[in-house]
Parts: C-alpha cells; sequence; structure tokens
C-alpha cells in the first residue's frame, strides 16, 4: 500500500516514489545506488491511475514519477535529480572537460527530450483514443524511437566500454532505460552495436543490475 503522507520528509529519511517500469525512475534507481544512498521505495502504480490522485499530485502536480525525498525536501524530474545529487556531493557524472560534458549532455538531451516522451503512458493512451487500435501503440514507439536510436548510435561512435569511455556518465543512466523501453515495444536493435555494447557494460556493473525493472516490480509486489 502506498505511503499516503503529504508532509516534506524527515531529513533523514530517502523515500523514492516510482514505478517499476517508468524510465525516468528506472534512471534515479541507478543513480542512488552509485552514490551509495539507501532509499525506501513506494510504488505509484501507472496503470492504475495514482499519480493523478490528490495524495500524489500533492507531491508533485505534474502527476509524474519520480519523486524523490531527501534532505528533508522532494524532487522531482530525473535529470534535476541527479543534478541535485551530483551539487550535493554524492556523484560525480560529469568529466572535467566541458566539451565532453557538451557532449555527453546532447545524448542525454537526445533521449530524455526527444525518445521518452513518446513512451510515455499518456501519449500511449491518447494515441490508442485517437486510432481506435491497441496496436498503434507500438506502431508509434517503433516508427519514432528507431530513427533517433539510430541517431544517438552514431553520436556514442568512439571507444567504450560505457558511452563515453571508460566511466560511467549520465549519458549510460539514461541510455540502459531507453534501450529497455526500446525492447518491450519491439525496436530492432540488431543495426546497433555501440548502443547495445554499452547495455551490456552497464548490465554487468551492481548498480544497474540492483535497478532492474524486474527487481522494482518485485520489491513493488508483482506485476502491474
Amino acid at each position: 500500500m502506498p505511503d499516503r503522507r503529504t508532509s516534506p520528509p524527515s531529513a533523514g529519511t530517502v523515500v523514492l516514489w516510482d514505478y517499476w517500469r517508468s524510465s525516468a525512475s528506472y534512471r534515479v534507481r541507478i543513480a542512488l545506488n552509485l552514490a551509495g544512498i539507501a532509499y525506501r521505495t513506494r510504488a505509484v502504480d501507472l496503470l492504475a491511475q495514482d499519480q493523478r490522485s490528490p495524495e500524489h499530485l500533492a507531491r508533485n502536480p505534474q502527476g509524474l514519477v519520480p519523486v524523490l525525498e531527501i534532505d528533508g525536501a522532494r524532487l522531482t524530474q530525473s535529470l534535476a535529480i541527479l543534478d541535485y545529487l551530483e551539487a550535493t556531493g554524492r556523484l560525480a557524472l560529469r568529466p572535467a572537460d566541458p566539451l565532453l560534458q557538451a557532449r555527453i549532455e546532447a545524448a542525454v538531451l537526445a533521449i530524455a527530450a526527444e525518445m521518452h516522451p513518446v513512451c510515455n503512458v499518456r501519449i500511449l493512451a491518447r494515441i490508442e483514443a485517437l486510432t481506435g487500435r491497441p496496436e498503434a501503440r507500438g506502431e508509434w514507439v517503433r516508427a519514432i524511437l528507431t530513427p533517433e536510436l539510430q541517431a544517438l548510435e552514431t553520436m556514442l561512435a568512439g571507444p567504450g566500454p560505457y558511452a563515453f569511455g571508460r566511466e560511467i556518465t549520465r549519458a549510460d543512466l539514461c541510455i540502459v532505460p531507453q534501450l529497455y523501453n526500446a525492447r518491450r515495444w519491439e525496436v530492432d536493435l540488431s543495426g546497433m552495436p555501440r548502443l547495445r555494447e554499452i547495455d551490456a557494460a552497464c548490465g554487468a556493473h551492481p548498480a544497474f543490475i540492483a535497478a532492474h525493472p524486474d527487481r522494482a516490480r518485485a520489491a513493488a509486489g508483482g506485476p502491474a
């Protein structure tokens, strides 16, 4: 049963309001694991419309996940949460080189601004409502994600094993959840070896393993 508190948490409590299949929540789970931050998960079932409840809207007026309760405050939007964890010294996912930083941020925004929205529950529900065809969801996702991922594959040309070399960056935290979504919607990744290399390297890292949606689903109490 989700925690129904509406007041901010105590300074020593870290709580992640989460949906197991949300790629934005997946990013934050990885980040918290990398930072070694112990946290409690509270499930927000997007399919049951828990995100539209008055209790959740009090946490996040946008009606989205994730919401991270940390340091006595509530934070929303996954990239803003990553920024906060870096600014408070818990993570170091940006290199010193400003040019490399810009390249990383371009890859991050290619995912968060261009790809992620097409897999949003609200958007997919609208696509089905407009077409009257449930299968239109997958057709829509594949039509948009395929060329976007092909472009990202080109942007990431270079040595690995991670997106920008031998160190994990913000880009990796965005790529892995997006590829999870791509596979869910049966996007053909066979011609994207660089992305698959990144996914495999991250998939062997304990922080990514612990954040995987299958584990998050089990922690939330089963399928949804």
